[in-house]
């Protein structure tokens, strides 16, 4: 990993990145995602794993809300893309801990993932479930997680976790 730089996406990244996303997920609707939650979630983090080859990898957190908690500061983590040669060498994990340390020096308190199971758990996500959080999605429990950035972050609050409207579009 000592050749991987993290950091935060540029303008000049774009085309790598949408290319990157269709390569690691085989269909270009994970790269329309990221496309559009740019231009239309606020804030959001973008973080690119740059190395010999170029962008290697990428991970952008965006705005979710929790149905009765306005005020809460949550951010959800979607998606996340490694080149397929890459993958397994830990470059989606710095991703995901450049990203959350941005997420919570930005202030929130949250983050939410809608992904596997046996991965996000070394990171500290625990099922949102037990948190009494659902997703808007019909998932498998064990595969909606949350991790609380700010200890207590989320205590007494529970509900529904909605995504950005341009996720409904994947």
């Amino acid at each position: 990993m000592q050749d991987i730089l993290i950091r935060t996406e540029q303008r000049a990244d774009r085309d790598a990145v949408h290319a990157l996303n269709v390569a690691a997920f085989g269909t270009p609707a994970e790269a329309d995602l990221v496309d559009a939650l740019r231009e239309q979630a606020r804030p959001v983090v973008s973080l690119v794993a740059q190395g010999q080859g170029g962008v290697l990898g990428h991970i952008l957190f965006s705005p979710v809300t929790l149905s009765g908690y306005p005020g809460l500061e949550i951010m959800g983590l979607a998606p996340m893309a490694v080149l397929p040669t890459r993958q397994g060498q830990g470059v989606g994990s710095a991703l995901v801990r450049a990203g959350l340390v941005q997420c919570r020096q930005q202030g929130f308190g949250a983050v939410v993932v809608l992904g596997h199971a046996g991965y996000y758990p070394r990171f500290g996500f625990a099922p949102a479930a037990a948190f009494g959080m659902a997703c808007e999605y019909d998932v498998p429990q064990d595969a909606f997680m949350v991790l609380e950035l700010e200890p207590g972050y989320l205590r007494g609050a529970s509900g529904t976790v909605r995504y950005h409207p341009t996720f409904g579009n994947l």
